[in-house]
């Protein structure tokens, strides 16, 4: 047992992938090279899938693609309704990033999102975008005085809100890959031959993509809510 809490240990550490020798040496973890790595996958894979595009007569490929696009978007849109269309394209890439994150476990990598740090990221760039839509729709003075509404004497909670949503988002997201991550490599431990199998195809696949769509969910319903 203590053999195998050793190498559990081992597993769920954030290790450095290399150190930038400036500044008496910047570390740069090894959820920050990974996620280089799905930024980078993205990159090319837009780039290879939109060239030579047609307006008439597409081909296969061009009408997959468009396929899967629209289908994201129009997901997307029932959640965040006509007043945050705008936002669309935003959460269709975070969708896509986050599902390919929790779902690279499959090739040998650590999911990035296993990292505190990076799903707190990707929580403060939601609230961010959340309360810029509030600003942009209502105007600064009306943003500001929904806080008071009902009754101005919930607004310190209204205001705590704000750093709670993140914390919710954040956590949410980091405990479920994190424990999806910690019951697969228990059972690559004990029976390393043929029961992961299945099991992986629900922590390391519905459930990385469950995960990615309950973010994305949230942070658009918090957007809806912020623009109405």
């Amino acid at each position: 047992m203590e053999e195998i809490a050793s190498e559990l240990k081992a597993m769920l550490n954030v290790d450095t992938a290399f150190t930038i020798p400036v500044l008496g040496g910047i570390e740069i973890a090894e959820s920050v090279v990974i996620t280089w790595v799905v930024m980078a996958v993205m990159l090319l894979f837009a780039i290879c899938m939109t060239r030579n595009l047609k307006v008439e007569n597409p081909g296969k490929r061009q009408l997959i693609l468009e396929t899967c696009v629209t289908g994201l978007q129009n997901m997307v849109k029932g959640i965040i309704g006509e007043e945050g269309k705008q936002y669309v394209e935003y959460l269709v890439t975070v969708i896509v990033f986050i599902g390919i994150s929790n779902i690279i476990g499959l090739f040998g990598m650590k999911p990035p999102t296993k990292d505190l740090n990076v799903t707190a990221g990707l929580a403060v760039m939601s609230i961010i975008l959340i309360e810029y839509a509030g600003i942009h729709a209502k105007g600064t003075k009306k943003w500001l005085h929904s806080f008071a509404e009902p009754v101005a004497i919930i607004a310190p909670l209204n205001v705590l809100e704000i750093f709670i949503r993140p914390l919710s988002l954040c956590m949410r997201l980091f405990g479920n890959v994190l424990g999806a991550f910690v019951v697969m490599e228990l059972l690559k431990m004990i029976m390393p031959a043929i029961l992961p199998i299945p099991f992986s195809l629900y922590f390391d696949v519905f459930d990385g993509l469950i995960q990615a769509y309950v973010f994305v969910f949230l942070t658009g319903l918090f957007i809806k809510e912020a623009v109405e």
